[in-house]
C-alpha cells in the first residue's frame, strides 16, 4: 500500500439552506503536487476551503490530510495543514519575528525553536532582512509572503491559498507563485492555491475547474487545452449558457 495522498476530497457536498454550494466534490492532490483551483466568484471556492480548515463541518462526503480523517481526527489532520486565507490575518502591531514566534507558540514550538524556523522560512521567501520590521510597514506582497511564511512555520505537507494574490499588482503576483512553485519542487510540498487567475498557473501544474460547485474539468494544464489555451477555455466552461 503506498502513501496517502497530501490531500484527499471524496463526495464532498454543503448546502447553505436550500442552496448547494458543493455537489460531490472528490479530488486528491499528492506530496509535490501544485494544484490550481480555478473557479469564478460564486464557484464554490471559499465554500470549500471553509470545510478544508474545519470553519464549516462537513455533513456530506469525506476529507483527508495525509490518510487523516478531518472529521475522525481534526487535530491530527489540521497538523499536517498550513493556510493562508484571502483576507490578511496578521497582526500588524508586531515586527515579521514576532508575528512568527506567536504562531510558533500556539503550535507549541520553544522559543528557540521557532526562532530557528523563522529565520529558516524567512530567507526562504527573501524576507530575512525585513524580520524586525512591522508587519503595518511592509507592502501587501511583502504582507502576504509573511502570511505564507507563518503558514510554514509548523512544516506542513499540505498548503492551502485561498486567492492569496487578490489586490496585489503583477510583478509581486509573479514572485509570489514562483516561490510557491519552488516549494513543491524543492520540499515536496503539496499544494492547493485557489484563484480565477489563469496566468498564475503554469504548463505542469494540475488544474482543477470548480463552476457552480461542480468539478468540471481536471487534468495537467498542458494537456486540457492543446489548442486555444487555458485562459479561453476556462472562460468557455464557466460562462453562462443562459446569457
Amino acid at each position: 500500500m503506498g502513501d496517502p495522498a497530501a490531500l484527499e476530497v471524496a463526495e464532498l457536498s454543503f448546502r447553505y439552506g436550500r442552496k448547494e454550494a458543493l455537489q460531490s466534490v472528490s479530488f486528491c492532490v499528492q506530496p509535490g503536487e501544485f494544484c490550481a483551483l480555478l473557479g469564478p466568484n460564486g464557484a464554490g471556492k471559499s465554500t470549500l476551503f471553509a470545510l478544508l480548515t474545519r470553519l464549516f463541518v462537513a455533513r456530506q462526503g469525506k476529507i483527508a490530510v495525509m490518510g487523516q480523517d478531518l472529521q475522525a481526527a481534526p487535530r491530527a489532520a489540521l497538523a499536517r495543514m498550513g493556510v493562508v486565507f484571502q483576507q490578511m490575518t496578521l497582526d500588524l502591531d508586531l515586527s515579521v519575528a514576532r508575528n512568527l514566534a506567536y504562531f510558533g507558540a500556539l503550535h507549541g514550538l520553544s522559543r528557540r525553536e521557532a526562532a530557528l524556523r523563522a529565520g529558516e522560512v524567512l530567507e526562504r521567501l527573501d524576507m530575512a532582512e525585513r524580520a524586525r520590521e512591522k508587519a503595518r510597514d511592509l507592502n501587501g506582497g511583502h504582507r502576504r509572503r509573511l502570511e505564507i511564511a507563518r503558514a510554514l512555520m509548523h512544516r506542513p505537507r499540505l498548503l492551502l491559498l485561498d486567492e492569496p494574490t487578490v489586490g496585489l499588482d503583477a510583478r509581486a503576483r509573479a514572485s509570489i507563485t514562483a516561490h510557491v512553485h519552488a516549494l513543491t519542487r524543492d520540499d515536496g510540498l503539496a499544494v492547493l492555491w485557489a484563484t480565477h487567475l489563469v496566468d498564475e498557473v503554469t504548463p505542469g501544474d494540475t488544474v482543477l475547474i470548480l463552476h457552480r460547485g461542480q468539478i468540471v474539468q481536471r487534468g495537467r494544464a498542458q494537456d486540457i487545452t492543446p489548442e486555444h489555451g487555458l485562459a479561453a477555455h476556462f472562460m468557455a466552461l464557466t460562462e453562462d449558457t443562459a446569457a
